[in-house]
C-alpha cells in the first residue's frame, strides 16, 4: 500500500459533522484546537481526536508555531472523492434526463386521448 490516505479514509473523516465543520474553518485559514474548539461543546482533547482523524485521512496538516500546533487544510485528498462522486452524479443526471424524457412523453400520450 502506498503512503498517500485512500477514498475510504477521506470518506470515514468526512462522515462526521464536526470534521466536516472543521474543514470548513480551515478552508478559512489555520486554526489552533483551541480556535477549532470554541465553537463546539466539546474538550480541546476531543477536538485533537477529531484532527488526527483528519490528518491520517490526508485533509489537514499540522505544523508548528511556537507554542501552538496550527492545523491547515490540505483539499488534495478530496480530489479523488470528489471524482468518484461525479461518476454517480452522471449517472443520477442520466437517469432523471430519462425520468424527464418518460413523463414528458406521458403527458403528451394523456393531451391527445
Amino acid at each position: 500500500m502506498s503512503g498517500k490516505p485512500g477514498l475510504d479514509a477521506v470518506f470515514s473523516a468526512l462522515s462526521d459533522p464536526t470534521r466536516r465543520a472543521i474543514l470548513t474553518k480551515l478552508a478559512s485559514g489555520e486554526a489552533s484546537v483551541n480556535e477549532l474548539a470554541e465553537p463546539f461543546e466539546m474538550s480541546q482533547p476531543a477536538v485533537s481526536k477529531h484532527l488526527k482523524v483528519l490528518e491520517r485521512a490526508g485533509l489537514i496538516t499540522r505544523g508548528t508555531d511556537r507554542q501552538r500546533r496550527p492545523a491547515r487544510l490540505n483539499a488534495k485528498p478530496m480530489k479523488e472523492a470528489v471524482a468518484w462522486l461525479e461518476e454517480f452524479r452522471k449517472f443520477w443526471s442520466s437517469s432523471f434526463d430519462q425520468l424527464d424524457n418518460l413523463l414528458e412523453e406521458l403527458k403528451n400520450t394523456d393531451q391527445w386521448e
